[in-house]
């Protein structure tokens, strides 16, 4: 990237906090600051655990703990600590806060408005879908990869999700006993590894690597989350797979799928993977594709 992208970001940022009003102490014109505001919305109708709350907005500790002793001070919240667990706090809209939450969303629409009067009817499409290729892209930036033991919840949610989505689109179903699919537990060093893509703290996607030590490292159970499609979440899963292969002195990359899944096959053609001949028995598998892969230069 260059300056240029640099300084047109950072005007971007300096309109965008000046037109949504985020510079004021009394966001939207109410007695308290974004910050505040933010939370209340967050929190929502049913509550909201308080380091999920932290998690899901990027916030230190402390500085959340302020924002909810100041909701606590106007009666806005009440934070509770689990019985079960009294390191887990949830925090919770009060009747008051459920009214000052209505009051904050009235005024954000009418902000929406200002926004969007001044414009034509074109202009205000436009504006609408930059806003939302903005959103998209942002958002994008926000997920998060980690390599996890096959056995963590996260990859037991992911897998568990994974098994079900082929279950309604494979024709016939899918019988994970009938498939060749590894035992998570190969899915560990040095025999492999198992990524998990995380947005706000949730999993919403996973890819593992098979590197066996007499062949091709090979790509396995990789799944996205319908809500996290269209971010590039699955070019970028294959590709650190890819790169953690190369990290391992392979030279060939190769997978299975099935022809149900169209989407996944427009997805390995584009990242360089062609067809091949059958490489295993696996049952639901209709296409088989490999990669040749090298070490960058450095």
């Amino acid at each position: 990237m260059d300056g240029a992208q640099i300084d047109r970001v950072r005007r971007f940022n300096r309109t965008v906090t000046q037109r949504v009003g985020v510079l004021h102490d009394h966001y939207l014109g109410r007695d308290r600051a974004v910050g505040e505001a933010r939370l209340l919305w967050e929190i929502g109708e049913h509550g909201q655990d308080v380091r999920r709350l932290r998690d899901r907005l990027g916030l230190d500790s402390g500085y959340v703990s302020r924002l909810l002793r100041a909701l606590e001070a106007d009666h806005l919240v009440r934070v509770e600590v689990q019985p079960e667990d009294r390191r887990v706090r949830t925090v919770r809209l009060t009747d008051a806060g459920r009214a000052e939450r209505a009051a904050l969303d009235a005024r954000s629409d009418d902000l929406a408005r200002s926004l969007l009067e001044p414009l034509n009817t074109d202009q205000r499409a436009r504006l609408v879908a930059a806003m939302a290729e903005v959103d998209r892209l942002l958002t994008a930036g926000t997920v998060t990869l980690e390599t996890v033991d096959p056995d963590h919840p996260d990859a037991r949610y992911c897998l568990r999700s994974y098994a079900d989505e082929l279950q309604e689109r494979f024709d016939g179903g899918f019988d994970p006993a009938r498939s060749l699919l590894p035992d998570p537990r190969e899915l560990r060093p040095p025999d492999g590894l198992f990524l998990i893509a995380r947005f706000h703290g949730e999993p919403v996607g996973c890819g593992g690597l098979k590197l066996p030590s007499d062949g091709a490292a090979e790509v396995k159970r990789m799944w996205v989350a319908p809500q996290a499609r269209g971010l590039g979440l699955g070019r970028r899963l294959l590709g650190e797979l890819e790169a953690c292969a190369v990290r391992q002195d392979r030279t060939v990359l190769r997978l299975d799928t099935n022809a149900a899944l169209t989407a996944a096959i427009g997805l390995y053609r584009s990242c360089g993977f062609h067809e091949v001949a059958a490489f295993n028995d696996e049952p639901y598998a209709q296409h088989w594709f490999e990669k040749g892969i090298t070490q960058p230069p450095p």
